[in-house]
C-alpha cells in the first residue's frame, strides 16, 4: 500500500531533476526528436539581414581596447567683445555745499531747490552793517600814510647834505692839523696852535657822526611811512574782502539741491567753514562709478568708451574719465569712472548701473558650465580629446558668463571637449566619444 507514493515521489524526484538541473541537454533531445522545418531559398535570404545587423551594431557600439565612452562636443574659437562689466552708481561731477565766510542776516529772498544757476548768480546775500563805514575809515587811514611820504622823503636829501658838509669840515680840519704840526717841527708855530688844530679835527668828526645818524633817523622816517601805507592798504582790503562776502556766489553752473538761506535768517562763519547757505549739484555731465577687481583693472584705460543700462532701462554711452592706481583696502578694488552727456539733466545722482567698458577682443569657446573640471592640483579647466582618441586636461580661463553658456580662452583654435564623463577619465586614458551639436 506505501509502494505507490514512494514511486511517485521519485517520479517527480527526477522531473524535477530533469528540469531544473539538466534542463539544457532535456531541450536539446526534445529538439532532436521534433522534425526540421523545411526552409525555402527566399526565407534564408530574407533571414540573413536580421542576424547580422544586429551583430553588426554590437560590434559598432562597443569600445574597442576598453576605452571609455563619453559625450563630447566639437568646438571652434571666436572672437568676442571682451568688456570689462562693473557695477556701480551715477553721482554729481560736483557737489559744493556753499558756506558763509562772515557773520549777517540774509536780506535776499531765497531760492527754491531744483532751480537752475549760473556761475556768478547771487545765492544769499548778507546785511552790510558797519562794514561801510569801516572800509571808510579804512581808507582815511591809507591817505593819511600816502600824505606823510612826501615829507619823510624829503628829510633823506637835506641829512645827506650835512653829512657831506660835515665831511668837507672835516677834510679842512685834518689839513691844518697837518699844517700845524710841521710848522711846530720847525719852531714856526706855538703847540697851542697845533693843539687848536686837533680839537677841530675831533669837532668835525663828531659833525659828521651827527649828520649820519640824521640821515638814518630820515631814512627811517621813510621806511616807518611806507610801513604806515602797507598797514593801511591792508586794512582796506580786509574791509572790501569784508563787503565782498555778503554776497554769497554759485561756484559753477548747476542745480540748487536745497532752498538757500531763508530771508532774515542769521548765518554765522566758523572755524569749519560756517553755516551753509545753499548745495549746488553739477549734472551735466555726469560721472558713472564703478569698481573693477584687480584681475580686470589692468584692461581699463581712459578714454575707452564705455555704455551702462540704468535700472530703469536707461540705456548711456561715454568713456572712461579716470582709472584709480590705488586699490580699495577693504575691498581690493579699484575706482572707475565714466563720464557720460547729461544735457537734458535727466540723470540723477545715485541711479543704479550696470557699466560694460570696451576692452580688446580676445580669441574664446563657448562651452556648457557642464564641462568644467579640476585637476589634482585644483585649477579649473576642461578634457580634450587628443588626435589619439585620449583625453588631457587642459587650463581655462572664464571670460563671460552668458546664459548661453560659458566664454573661456586657453584652448586651442579648435578642439573636442568631453562634455559628460570628464569625471571618469584622467590624462592618457582612451576614450570613445559620441559628439553632439555645437552650442549655439
Amino acid at each position: 500500500m506505501r509502494l505507490f507514493p514512494i514511486l511517485l515521489a521519485v517520479l517527480v524526484a527526477a522531473i524535477l531533476y530533469a528540469v531544473v538541473i539538466e534542463r539544457d541537454r532535456v531541450t536539446e533531445i526534445l529538439a532532436g526528436l521534433r522534425p526540421a522545418p523545411t526552409e525555402t531559398a527566399e526565407d534564408a535570404t530574407a533571414s540573413e539581414p536580421e542576424t547580422a545587423a544586429p551583430e553588426a551594431a554590437d560590434t559598432a557600439a562597443t569600445p574597442a581596447d576598453g576605452a571609455i565612452r563619453v559625450m563630447a562636443m566639437e568646438s571652434a574659437a571666436r572672437e568676442i567683445d571682451s568688456a570689462v562689466i562693473l557695477r556701480g552708481e551715477t553721482e554729481a561731477l560736483r557737489q559744493v555745499d556753499v558756506m558763509v565766510e562772515t557773520t549777517g542776516k540774509v536780506v535776499s529772498a531765497p531760492l527754491r531747490k531744483g532751480a537752475r544757476v549760473s556761475e556768478g548768480d547771487t545765492l544769499c546775500e548778507l546785511d552790510a552793517g558797519t562794514r561801510q563805514i569801516s572800509l571808510e575809515e579804512a581808507q582815511a587811514a591809507l591817505a593819511e600814510a600816502r600824505a606823510f611820504v612826501p615829507e619823510a622823503e624829503s628829510r633823506v636829501p637835506e641829512a645827506e647834505a650835512r653829512v657831506a658838509e660835515a665831511e668837507a669840515a672835516l677834510a679842512e680840519a685834518q689839513i691844518n692839523e697837518t699844517a700845524a704840526t710841521t710848522l711846530s717841527g720847525s719852531g714856526y708855530a706855538s703847540d697851542t696852535r697845533v693843539a687848536s688844530s686837533r680839537a677841530a679835527v675831533r669837532s668835525a668828526e663828531a659833525a659828521i657822526s651827527s649828520a649820519q645818524a640824521g640821515l638814518e633817523a630820515a631814512r627811517s622816517g621813510l621806511e616807518s611811512a611806507q610801513a604806515r601805507i602797507r598797514s593801511a592798504e591792508a586794512g582796506v582790503a580786509r574791509a572790501e574782502d569784508e563787503i565782498a562776502k555778503l554776497v554769497i556766489t554759485a561756484p559753477f553752473d548747476g542745480l540748487l539741491e536745497t532752498d538757500t538761506a531763508e530771508l532774515g535768517a542769521l548765518l554765522q562763519s566758523g572755524g569749519m567753514g560756517g553755516d551753509p547757505c545753499a548745495t549746488v549739484l553739477q549734472l551735466d555731465p555726469i560721472k558713472l562709478v564703478g569698481y573693477a577687481p584687480e584681475t580686470d583693472v589692468a584692461r581699463v584705460s581712459p578714454g575707452a568708451a564705455a555704455r551702462a543700462q540704468l535700472a530703469d532701462g536707461t540705456a548711456v554711452a561715454g568713456e572712461v574719465s579716470f582709472v584709480s592706481r590705488s586699490a580699495d583696502p577693504t575691498t581690493r578694488t579699484f575706482r572707475i569712472e565714466v563720464t557720460v552727456p547729461n544735457d537734458d539733466l535727466e540723470l540723477s545722482a545715485g541711479q543704479t548701473a550696470e557699466i560694460a567698458i570696451e576692452s580688446a577682443g580676445v580669441q574664446a569657446h563657448l562651452l556648457p558650465q557642464s564641462a568644467l573640471t579640476l585637476n589634482d592640483d585644483g585649477a579649473m579647466g576642461v578634457r580634450t580629446i587628443d588626435a589619439d582618441r585620449t583625453a588631457r586636461f587642459v587650463a581655462v580661463e572664464i571670460v563671460r558668463d552668458t546664459a548661453q553658456g560659458l566664454w573661456v580662452t586657453g584652448l586651442p583654435e579648435a578642439a573636442d571637449v568631453i562634455t559628460l564623463g570628464q569625471e571618469y577619465v584622467t590624462d592618457g586614458v582612451p576614450v570613445a566619444p559620441s559628439f553632439e551639436p555645437v552650442i549655439q
